[in-house]
């Protein structure tokens, strides 16, 4: 399980990076909780959610309230402790993957994004 884990967050990386993120993090711990990718884009910290799922919405509903409580906040702290950051918005994105699929990124992912 860590190892597909792992693969699907290389994969979610470098789908976003051919769209124009730029990776920050990989599996980044806080002491608010784990982040698996932070990107940045313009202005705009993505906090990303990678899950490997048959569908999207599988991917969508496997993240709680509580954890994407936990997951802006753990962004937040992030931004706080980077003075390079400062004047970003931190925005909570999921990519989710499912095999034989390209991957989807759903920006802003639990606001209709």
């Amino acid at each position: 399980a860590r190892r597909s884990g792992r693969r699907a967050e290389a994969w979610a990386a470098l789908w976003l990076m051919l769209k124009g993120y730029r990776i920050l993090g990989f599996r980044l711990r806080t002491r608010l909780g784990e982040i698996d990718l932070l990107a940045l884009k313009g202005r705009v910290l993505a906090v990303v959610e990678v899950k490997s799922r048959t569908t999207l919405a599988a991917a969508l509903e496997a993240v709680g309230p509580e954890q994407r409580e936990r997951l802006r906040r753990a962004g937040e702290s992030v931004l706080r402790s980077r003075p390079g950051l400062r004047g970003a918005a931190v925005r909570l994105d999921l990519v989710a993957l499912a095999p034989g699929r390209w991957p989807r990124h759903r920006a802003d992912a639990w606001n209709g994004g």
